[in-house]
């Protein structure tokens, strides 16, 4: 686990709810993969030309970026890229900019957010947004952002 701040970011990409049934995820990253060259150009890429980062950000229901309702099981999903901030999304797809935290953050595994979320109860730390996936494009090794502090 380690803490990292991230300021605030702009994702743009394919946004799902939990309303809409099993399997919504996957079938956003689906779309999203099935449609990138439509957002390819919008990305943020590093120095060697490479994507900054795949997210599967999320949200509550009202698009606050609070944690999922019920007990994590209600809210919004966005499959998408990390884009240029000025970037506009495209017909079809959707722009979120996530406030800038300071995360901890756990590679994702089988067990890895219940786990997180029972350590961070045990040790006063408070979850202060939602969590997001995050896909690092150099090694397609999964991460989990868990928001612990707003930061400007």
């Amino acid at each position: 686990m380690e803490n990292i701040i991230k300021k605030a970011f702009v994702v743009i990409g394919k946004e799902g709810s939990t309303l809409d049934g099993e399997g919504f995820i996957q079938k956003l990253w689906d779309d999203a993969n099935g449609h990138f060259d439509e957002v390819a150009h919008l990305a943020k890429r590093n120095e060697t030309g490479n994507l900054v980062g795949i997210w599967g950000a999320m949200s509550d229901l009202s698009h606050s970026f609070q944690p999922w309702e019920d007990d994590f099981s209600k809210g919004l999903y966005l499959a998408g890229v990390e884009c240029v901030d000025n970037a506009e999304a495209p017909d079809g797809w959707t722009k979120w900019m996530i406030p800038g935290y300071e995360y901890l953050v756990v590679e994702n595994h089988d067990g890895a957010f219940g786990a997180t979320i029972r350590q961070m109860q045990e040790e006063g730390i408070a979850l202060v947004g939602a969590v997001h996936d995050y896909t690092d494009p150099a090694t397609g090794t999964g991460y989990l952002y868990f928001p612990i502090r707003k930061v400007k």
